[in-house]
């Protein structure tokens, strides 16, 4: 429970209709608390952090003035709504966030009505409050309606698309544009050059509004002041973008300063039509170090608010760290090769590469597609191109994926990163599908390493292949398998037997190898690495099904369309019918948790496959458990 001598004020706001009973004049006390006890919370707990201090005024501000939750406020992302979560009854809950039955880290319609839409990718913002405010409309709603998407976000491709609608259906409605000048790391590209040179103008806009409501709108003399309206605010800012796209724009506005937000967005609020209003802010402000660090602060573990995070004694390196050690090695053995990633350069793991070989790094904002076809063109010129993408980040850009490097049969790797169940941040961060959406696309090579050095093989082994090539690894740690320096690759489409044994057996694809190899040692089951997905090692395949009574498929991945229905769609071909047990990811979204929660629950841990192989085979298994048999 929240202490209410530290916190007068913001103990006694249970919901944003508490805070719009207190006097303008207490908002700042109000912010202060609540930026201290956000610190206070995500210290305790960890979870995201720096974004969550930039909005704090911002977040009082748009509670106070909009009748929240009939008026709707659509975040972006959400890395940015632990100070919204605390206002809208949560309060006592924040610490829970990212933990198993706590409160989600993004907004989620069914945790609050205060969570117009769920969020998790960027860029969604504008599209959803767009649609919500024509629906809104239609009906005669008059409810308000407002987006909050951060610079980093505005990069994308689709809030570029919702821009363009907006300004064509000119709906009411409210972009509020929380300009911090990062996204996980620094924006990059245009879009933050030019906010970099944006001006406030109020007396064009004062002039603006004046003259326009003295003359009939649509009347020649409206559309004439609109078009010189448009020439003359080009003299005071650099750039007439948002104008151009149908959003007044105004801005930019100091988003720490409450009182000038506050006039803002009271302004903003009662015009008609499509707005922006540019808020520009600070990510971490408030809190030094994450002032100073911005990027390290971006999500944090548990810290002492005191003294700040504490650099951890390095461990066994990461699959994400294995990735970035590769692509140096490769680069610097094939000055073919370059690297993209959609903004995520520390999340996978190309901070080393883009320092050591900065004009052969590309990081391309948050455009996943524009990644995609970035590669599938350099390809075309003869240069060897990697994508360092997420899993879940990877399905934004499916449709560049088919038609513009697999139809083309194009050289490009996919290094993809945080594959099948992620964790703590929950149904929107999983990778929990690649495997069945990469296996049903022509020409695609498809692996899943089982430790860190089958990572490194592989990444060599798709590096080479001449075409597109995807390997899938998970978050964290592998093993511990020590990982030669060569770079050495695998022959395409070749499984590994790692135990021999009798009437099962266990097919591991990927991760779960370990797990798998755990319980072959007490049923006395065969074990097989398969190493890739497509091609499948159909000649051991068939070996196999002539020598076993019974197969197990183990993947981290949805068991609809997965690796288990490669095996299956393979053996029914070839007509040779076994009893089959795929297991795998269940058809379900799956929680925020620990990994390790989300294996067990999803029955892929060793504890999970002995259960089910008991279960399903229990007249194959000996009755005592066998001593190990090497492959030989």
């Amino acid at each position: 429970m929240i202490d209410s001598e530290r916190y007068p004020l913001l103990a006694k706001l249970d919901t944003p209709a508490a805070l719009r009973q207190l006097g303008e004049t207490d908002l700042p006390a109000v912010a202060r608390e609540l930026r201290d006890y956000l610190v206070e919370s995500v210290a305790s707990s960890g979870g995201h952090f720096g974004a969550g201090l930039g909005v704090i005024e911002l977040t009082v501000a748009l509670h106070y003035l909009f009748d929240t939750p009939r008026d709707r406020l659509v975040w972006d992302v959400g890395h940015q709504c632990y100070p919204h979560k605390i206002l809208t009854g949560r309060r006592d809950r924040i610490t829970t966030v990212k933990k198993k039955n706590g409160l989600a880290p993004f907004p989620r319609r069914e945790e609050s009505e205060y969570d117009t839409f769920g969020v998790g990718h960027s860029s969604t913002s504008i599209s959803a409050a767009l649609g919500m405010a024509i629906a809104a409309q239609r009906k005669g709603d008059l409810r308000k309606i407002v987006a909050v998407i951060g610079d980093g976000a505005a990069t994308a491709g689709m809030a570029f698309e919702a821009l363009n609608h907006g300004g064509d259906v000119e709906p009411d409605m409210l972009v509020v544009l929380n300009d911090n000048g990062m996204s996980i790391s620094e924006n990059v590209g245009a879009m933050s050059k030019m906010l970099a040179r944006l001006m406030s103008s109020r007396r064009l806009n004062l002039l603006r509004d004046r003259a326009k409501a003295a003359m009939p709108r649509g009347s020649f003399a409206w559309r004439f002041l609109r078009r010189w309206e448009e020439h003359a605010k080009g003299m005071f800012v650099p750039s007439t973008l948002f104008e151009e796209l149908g959003f007044h724009y105004t801005g930019p506005i100091d988003g720490h300063d409450l009182p000038a937000l506050l006039h803002a967005l009271r302004t903003v609020k009662e015009l008609k039509g499509p707005q922006l209003l540019h808020v520009v802010t600070t990510k971490g402000k408030g809190y030094a170090p994450a002032e100073s660090e911005q990027i390290e602060y971006h999500a944090v573990g548990p810290f002492d608010p005191v003294k700040g995070l504490v650099k951890k004694a390095p461990g066994k390196p990461t699959y994400t760290d294995i990735f970035g050690d590769w692509l140096c090695d490769m680069a610097a053995a094939d000055e073919r090769l370059y690297g993209i990633t959609p903004a995520m350069r520390e999340g996978s793991g190309l901070v080393r590469f883009s320092q050591e070989y900065p004009r052969r790094y590309f990081d391309v904002a948050i455009a996943e597609q524009h990644a995609v076809t970035l590669a599938a063109g350099m390809a075309c010129e003869g240069a060897k191109p990697v994508v360092a993408i997420y899993s879940t980040f990877l399905q934004r850009a499916y449709d560049q994926l088919i038609h513009d490097v697999a139809i083309q049969n194009l050289d490009v790797t996919f290094a993809i990163d945080r594959a099948g169940v992620v964790g703590p941040d929950g149904a929107t961060h999983a990778g929990s599908f690649d495997l069945s959406y990469l296996r049903c696309i022509p020409n695609m090579v498809v692996m899943a390493p089982a430790d860190e050095a089958e990572c490194r093989q592989m990444l060599t082994t798709g590096f080479r292949h001449p075409g597109p090539a995807a390997v899938r690894y998970p978050r964290g740690t592998g093993p511990g398998r020590a990982v030669e320096q060569e770079l050495t690759a695998l022959p395409i489409g070749k499984a590994e037997l790692r135990r021999e044994g009798r009437r099962i057996a266990l097919l591991a694809f990927g991760s779960p190898l370990a797990a798998a190899e755990t319980v072959a040692r007490e049923i006395d089951a065969t074990v097989v690495n398969m190493r890739f997905v497509k091609p499948l090692d159909t000649e051991l395949l068939r070996q196999l099904a002539q020598s076993h009574e019974a197969f197990v498929t183990i993947e981290d991945n949805a068991v609809q369309g997965g690796a288990g229905s490669a095996v299956a769609e393979f053996l029914a071909a070839e007509g040779l019918l076994r009893p089959m047990l795929q297991l795998g990811l269940p058809d379900e979204f799956l929680d925020h948790a620990s990994r390790e929660d989300l294996l067990a629950q999803s029955g892929i841990d060793a504890d999970g496959i002995r259960r089910a192989v008991r279960q399903r085979f229990a007249a194959l298994l000996p009755q005592q458990p066998a001593p190990l048999r090497s492959a030989g």
